[in-house]
């Protein structure tokens, strides 16, 4: 099953997914979120309640995508409870990309980089390798984690992603995203997963990894489909730049458990293992990783430049537009 939210007559509306070009409404009070709240609550699965609240009103799902009424498919009424946070070095293949990026030295899969020559980076990546995917009811090591924000970081599909006046890149990161809601008792409910849109300023992180941290804080997109159900453990994808209605640069890329080097388990377990990540009502986005990025080919994008992430099991592309945001100028704090 996957679903939509929308504006339909100002409202937010829930809509299955029929087909490319029609979406079923869903009788949701306060959309995705609300539905997963009752499935917790009445300990029903996602997908026997939406099944339950189906009308039969359809919509037409190509005029919802061209009048960009398109909404990120779990969102909270109050976006500053919504947390936004994402893993890195976990698919294979990452290390690579972030060590190049890094110009640093590298390791083979046979062990010809002496230990003591290993990056920090291809340390904690051999680390997932080596214990990311323990037994269930297991703890393997924990990742690279990383904060974005909170709601208002997040960008509904097909509108401008914006990227800061300070910002040195403006690059995507093809993800895959898992969605969740948590319980009154504390428990984190993953409602289901969407092609993600991570977007982080390379550049900045290429300076120095210590200032990862810096980079992350950036827009972000995800959806437009929320897909419920078992995840295959491999999931093939294109992601791509269009400049002026011509592709500038297209790459396939792999996702899904069977090209990682960590569990989905192990991945939320070392998220949701936090108290203030367990606050009750609250969503959580959490971007998986990815080894695949325009910028590792010196691809450099301009505004106007749009994003496409194509990752067909989840449903319709993810596609974002780059725009610009304002320049607040200096920003340092005024004594009261």
């Amino acid at each position: 099953m996957r679903l939509i939210q929308c504006l339909n007559d100002d409202q937010l509306t829930v809509a299955m997914v029929v087909d490319e070009r029609e979406v079923q409404v869903v009788d949701a009070d306060e959309g995705v979120y609300g539905l997963a709240r009752r499935a917790i609550d009445e300990g029903k699965t996602l997908t026997s309640v939406v099944e339950s609240a189906l009308i039969e009103q359809r919509l037409d799902y190509a005029q919802i995508v061209a009048e960009r009424r398109l909404l990120p498919p779990l969102t909270h009424p109050d976006p500053a409870h919504c947390l936004v946070t994402g893993t890195g070095l976990t698919h294979l293949g990452s290390a690579d990309t972030r060590s190049a990026m890094h110009a640093a030295a590298m390791s083979s899969s046979e062990g010809g980089v002496d230990e003591s020559e290993l990056t920090d980076s291809m340390r904690m990546f051999r680390m997932g390798i080596e214990a990311g995917k323990p037994k269930a009811g297991e703890v393997g090591p924990q990742p690279e984690w990383f904060y974005k924000g909170d709601g208002d970081c997040v960008v509904a599909p097909e509108t401008d992603i914006p990227s800061p006046a300070f910002a040195q890149d403006a690059g995507e990161e093809p993800e895959l995203a898992g969605l969740y809601v948590v319980g009154q008792d504390g428990t984190p409910w993953r409602v289901g997963y969407a092609i993600g849109n991570e977007f982080s300023d390379h550049v900045t992180e290429r300076f120095n990894y210590l200032w990862l941290a810096h980079s992350k804080l950036r827009a972000c997109s995800f959806g437009p489909e929320l897909f419920i159900g078992e995840l295959p453990e491999n999931l093939e994808g294109t992601s791509r730049i269009v400049r002026d209605g011509r592709t500038l640069w297209e790459k396939p890329f792999l996702t899904g458990e069977g090209n990682m080097a960590h569990s989905l388990a192990n991945l939320e377990h070392h998220h949701f293992k936090y108290r203030n990540f367990r606050r009750p009502g609250d969503v959580h986005v959490h971007f998986f990783g990815t080894a695949t990025l325009s910028f590792a080919d010196k691809i450099v994008v301009e505004p106007g430049d749009r994003y496409e992430i194509d990752l067909p099991a989840l449903g319709r592309p993810l596609r974002n537009t780059l725009g610009s945001e304002q320049d607040f100028g200096y920003a340092a704090a005024k004594a009261l």
